[in-house]
């Protein structure tokens, strides 16, 4: 019985991959997208956490008997709005490599990944010391990329357990060896003046990390992207910030007050500048009414203690990088 139950099992997840399959041809073909060579994505999914309770960490608030009421119920599908989010960007046009922040555990991203097990897709993630235990993580799509090396760069600062930031190396479709760098810098907790020393110890060691790769291999192709909870700067030695261009234009992935900000950011070494593209995404199903502040801001999931049924806080943003 078992094993029938087994076979049973796995028909209907190759009966659904293929119907998501074709409903995604289907939805990318109608909007005339095309394939380009590579395509990245990050996301701070604001609270992405496991409902068991960590003894470790302060995440009570968001477990079964925590004051947000946070149930497995909710943690489901908050994990499929996110899968949902990613594969409507189209069948040619889903990221080679997402980067992720606020999420809780490896059984989160476990969750993720089965998901978009149709796709391929794994992640690096290490634990890190954040006091909340929120950690940054990166899938990939392993039909696409092979990792070379990855490590957690802790970030030490005193009185304060904050997240690592993630360097990953990979080799990007058995040809070009690509450096990833994923961070979710330290927030304006306290008065952004009185924590920017926070994240200009982690920009230091960013710089250390790229001015290490380039002092061996000088045309080469370095990412960083991340949440840097601060406006856009060119402050990175070697390196471009694209939002740059977004911020000015008055966008943002962030909504404080009324206020659009570009919190989120993509760097891209000189080498790859020319060839480089960022965009907020911004379907609207990520959007609702700002009665206060009118116009739209993020759909979040919690609006106070408030469940909102939404995806986060923020919005994604997508690098497409164009062949050269």
């Amino acid at each position: 019985m078992n094993k029938i139950n087994d076979i049973n099992v796995s028909m209907i997840k190759k009966l659904r991959c293929a119907i998501l399959l074709f409903c995604i041809i289907t939805f990318a073909t109608a909007e005339g997208q095309e394939y380009s060579v590579a395509r990245m994505m990050w996301w701070n999914v604001e609270n992405l956490f496991d409902p068991s309770n960590d003894s470790l960490t302060a995440d009570d608030e968001f477990t079964t008997t925590g004051t947000k009421h946070w149930t497995y119920n909710r943690f489901y599908q908050k994990k499929d709005s996110i899968y949902k989010t990613i594969l409507y960007m189209g069948i040619n046009r889903l990221p080679v490599a997402i980067g992720l922040c606020e999420v809780e555990n490896a059984r989160c991203l476990r969750n993720l990944c089965y998901r978009l097990s149709c796709f391929n897709y794994r992640y690096v993630h290490y634990d890190s010391p954040d006091e909340r235990g929120v950690d940054v993580a990166l899938l990939y799509d392993s039909t696409r990329i092979s990792i070379l090396n990855s490590q957690a760069i802790p970030l030490m600062l005193e009185n304060d357990r904050t997240r690592d930031i993630l360097y990953v190396s990979a080799l990007y479709e058995q040809q070009d060896t690509i450096h990833v760098m994923v961070c979710h810098l330290p927030s304006q907790l306290g008065g952004a003046t009185n924590t920017d020393w926070k994240r200009q110890h982690a920009k230091s060691l960013l710089q250390s990390q790229i001015d290490s790769i380039l002092l061996f291999q000088p045309s080469a192709k370095i990412v960083v992207m991340g949440d840097m909870n601060t406006l856009p700067q060119d402050d990175l030695n070697g390196m471009s910030n694209l939002m740059l261009p977004i911020q000015n234009s008055g966008q943002g992935t962030h909504k404080y007050q009324g206020i659009w900000t570009c919190l989120d950011q993509f760097y891209v070494s000189h080498s790859l500048f020319s060839q480089s593209e960022t965009t907020i995404y911004s379907p609207q199903w990520l959007l609702e009414e700002d009665a206060k502040y009118l116009d739209f801001k993020p759909r979040r999931t919690y609006v106070g203690y408030r469940y909102n049924d939404g995806y986060s806080d923020h919005l994604p943003i997508v690098l497409t990088i164009q062949k050269e």
